[in-house]
């Protein structure tokens, strides 16, 4: 082993080590950076060691390559979404959904939990926030289903799994990072954005799917309620309220993106500007709700970028220590081909998912593999929307999946860890097949923007 891939692997294995250790992901990936950039300096200059790196090269350029983060307009549209998911979560909206859909779904076997996924489809489409929407739905659905004599493993594992839908259907925050670190039109924010549609929505009916066969197959795991809530013209309108502008809103912000009339930035200041509009119109905004929604969206804008910076001195040192030769020898010099080498990748990603947030993989991990991927030949939009759902699943799968650590927070007393596993398991299972199916049928990632953008 030569020089290059210890200073590389010691590189990683620090920074998991601090990160494990509970030290913070952005001045980790910053601070180790540099004393690896010194520890380069050292061996090249006073022990005449056999590296390519340079400080003027990894150093001297950090200046450039910040401002260049800071300066880009496409990361203009984070804040923008962040703070429309917010300002939607203030508002209001999912509670009423909740309320209406659960009149009309109510009467039936695991009505409450197909409300939870309908519901959970508009937050993920509004919002785009694993976090937010996994607690709000688990704070709105799980006492009620509980109450509703639901299973507990059914009632914690719909609402946990429902709400990462999220990190995937757009307009998510992780596809516009995604976009902008591959660096390629062939996977530019709008065709992400496309691409993850089908496979989203195909997952929200496979949620569904086994619900309504798991409730059919098993009477008391989901029965109808007691007092079934009355089904009249007036539940059907207030439905059709309900959905009617969180639904404009998104398709306003999508469609704009998808057929040219807008770019992603001005696409998610349209989004802002609509659901400060929603929050007035329900009588949500205040002085005080403004105030909140922009303060959670500087802490969580603040909280990217600075990892958006850490990542940056962390990549460059890395590269400079010639990082990028020995990952692309590491992932070529395996005994497999092209589909061997995705499906390591892949499994890397996944186990990843265990210990770092979606943030940290986007920003590290996914510009060091991907170049040696589309060397390959491998679909670069395709191999984005796998990278993403592989990245959700590892948001579930314990023991440390982060929608867990979401979800128990809400979780009413009588909720152990042992229902959230059992709960989420099905889920687990579903999005494996889920990526299975996109894997073995790539049209379902690439139809549909290569029908749109005519490719």
């Amino acid at each position: 082993m030569g020089l290059e891939q210890i200073l590389v692997i010691a590189m990683f294995a620090t920074f998991m080590a601090f990160v494990l250790l509970g030290f913070p992901v952005a001045w980790s990936l910053a601070g180790i950076g540099l004393v690896f950039a010194i520890l380069g300096y050292v061996l090249v200059e006073h022990f005449d060691a056999d590296l390519w790196f340079t400080w003027e090269g990894t150093i001297g350029v950090l200046d450039a390559r910040i401002y260049g983060i800071v300066a880009n307009e496409l990361m203009v549209a984070l804040p923008l979404f962040i703070f429309m998911g917010i300002m939607l979560d203030r508002s209001g909206i999912a509670e009423r959904l909740m309320h209406s859909l659960v009149r009309v779904l109510g009467p039936l076997r695991g009505g409450y939990a197909i409300t939870v996924v309908l519901v959970g489809i508009l937050l993920a489409a509004s919002t785009g926030i694993v976090g937010a929407s996994v607690a709000l739905l688990g704070m709105l659905s799980i006492g009620p289903m509980l109450q509703a004599k639901y299973n507990k493993s059914l009632a914690v594992g719909t609402a946990c799994s429902v709400g990462t839908l999220g990190i995937v259907i757009p307009p998510s925050i992780m596809l516009v990072l995604m976009a902008d670190r591959l660096g390629t039109p062939a996977a530019s924010v709008g065709k992400l954005f496309m691409g993850a549609l089908i496979p989203g929505l195909m997952l929200a009916l496979m949620y569904i799917l086994y619900i309504v066969i798991m409730a059919w197959l098993k009477k008391d795991f989901a029965p109808a309620p007691a007092n079934r809530p009355r089904l009249d013209l007036h539940a059907l309108l207030d439905v059709f309220l309900a959905v009617v502008p969180p639904f404009v809103l998104i398709l306003a912000v999508l469609g704009s993106i998808f057929f040219g009339i807008a770019t992603t930035t001005e696409a998610s200041a349209v989004g802002a500007f609509g659901a400060v509009l929603m929050a007035a119109c329900s009588r949500k905004l205040s002085m005080t709700v403004l105030k909140e929604a922009l303060y959670q969206t500087s802490r969580t804008s603040a909280f990217i970028f600075g990892i958006f910076i850490g990542a940056t001195v962390f990549a460059a040192v890395l590269r400079g220590l010639g990082g990028d030769d020995v990952i692309r020898d590491a992932l070529t010099g395996l005994p497999f081909g092209q589909t061997g080498i995705l499906l390591t990748v892949l499994f890397i990603t996944f186990l990843l998912g265990f210990f770092l947030d979606w943030v940290e993989i986007t920003l590290i991990v996914l510009p060091l593999v991907a170049p040696v991927l589309f060397s390959l030949g491998v679909d670069p939009l395709w191999f984005a929307i796998l990278f993403a759902l592989c990245l959700q699943t590892s948001f579930l799968t314990p023991p440390v999946g982060f929608s867990l650590f979401y979800i128990k927070g809400v979780c009413p007393p009588g909720i152990t860890t042992t229902d959230i596993y059992l709960g989420v398991l099905p889920y687990i299972l579903i999005q494996l097949f889920a990526i299975t199916l996109v894997f073995f049928c790539a049209p379902l990632a690439t139809w549909l923007p290569n029908e749109v953008y005519g490719l």
